[in-house]
């Protein structure tokens, strides 16, 4: 079994390797869109901080159902996201990526992103390409609400030894 070494919660985020590719953006009257295309892109640069920064001080993020991450849903406020959910990915998974990521404006508060997770779990070397959706809501150009549904039976598989 690999394991690695203990890293600070922003250290992670950054070390975290989320990457992007194929982003369309399909409904130009919606600027929330281009918030979140610029925080894929921050993830895929391993900036945190700018990440961060576009969350409301009270988002409330929930993880998909069975998501073993989701067992501190809701997360309230940026650094809870942080330590609950990136911080675990980055020590947990030795890669984690997003993949064909479309990016879609809903009405005036809300973006939908589609696309697929493929990484490597660190503790058991099984891989996933699971597809995913996310929900992000908007006030004042801030998330405040976060939403995720992904295929969580391949990455219990993925995680089970």
């Amino acid at each position: 079994m690999k394991t690695k070494p203990t890293k600070i919660i922003l250290a992670s985020l950054l070390t975290v390797s989320f990457l992007m590719t194929a982003c369309v953006q399909t409904q130009n009257s919606n600027p929330n869109v281009e918030i979140i295309e610029g925080l894929y892109e921050a993830f895929a640069a391993g900036d945190g901080g700018a990440v961060l920064a576009t969350f409301s001080p009270d988002i409330v993020w929930n993880e998909a159902e069975s998501n073993s991450v989701a067992d501190g849903n809701p997360y309230i406020g940026p650094q809870a996201v942080a330590e609950g959910v990136f911080g675990r990915i980055g020590q947990e998974w030795e890669t984690f990526v997003l993949t064909d990521q479309n990016v879609y404006g809903v009405g005036e508060d809300m973006v939908l992103a589609t696309g697929r997770y493929q990484g490597t779990h660190a503790a058991t070397g099984k891989t996933i390409n699971a597809q995913h959706v996310h929900l992000w809501w908007f006030e004042n150009g801030m998330i405040t609400r976060f939403q995720q549904y992904v295929d969580t039976k391949q990455l219990a598989d993925a995680e089970a030894e």
